[in-house]
């Protein structure tokens, strides 16, 4: 079976220092959106949280070697890989949740990226969690 997804758009940050997790990042940037899909906005608005699933496009290809990570943080030991936020994953899939900003057309400004520029964006979902 092949699975294979196209970008939707790309993410764009000044930021060159990102934090390891959006929980807690406050660094902003823009969701830039393919233009066709702006429809897909209609009833988003600022002070939203979105879940944003990226691809993981700078990291190497996945080894079975890799089963078991050690974390930057903490002393905890290896762990696997399902029970970390590595980046080097058999899918390189990501998700960050963040705050919307403001709408500005196809670009949606948001808090909370820990995603480096030019990082291609998957899907975009609404953060239905309880505040």
């Amino acid at each position: 079976m092949s699975v294979v997804f196209e970008p939707i758009g790309f993410v764009q940050t000044q930021a060159r220092t990102l934090p390891r997790h959006w929980s807690v990042s406050d660094v902003e940037g823009d969701l830039v959106l393919d233009a066709s899909y702006i429809r897909g906005l209609d009833s988003m608005s600022p002070g939203d949280r979105i879940v944003v699933l990226f691809h993981f496009h700078e990291s190497p290809p996945f080894s079975m070697d890799s089963l078991m990570q050690r974390p930057p943080h903490g002393n905890q030991g290896k762990k696997g890989v399902f029970c970390t936020c590595s980046p080097y994953r058999p899918n390189a899939i990501g998700f960050s949740i963040v705050t919307v900003l403001a709408l500005n057309g196809n670009s949606i400004r948001v808090r909370g990226i820990d995603m480096r520029n030019g990082t291609p964006i998957l899907d975009i979902k609404p953060d239905v969690r309880p505040s």
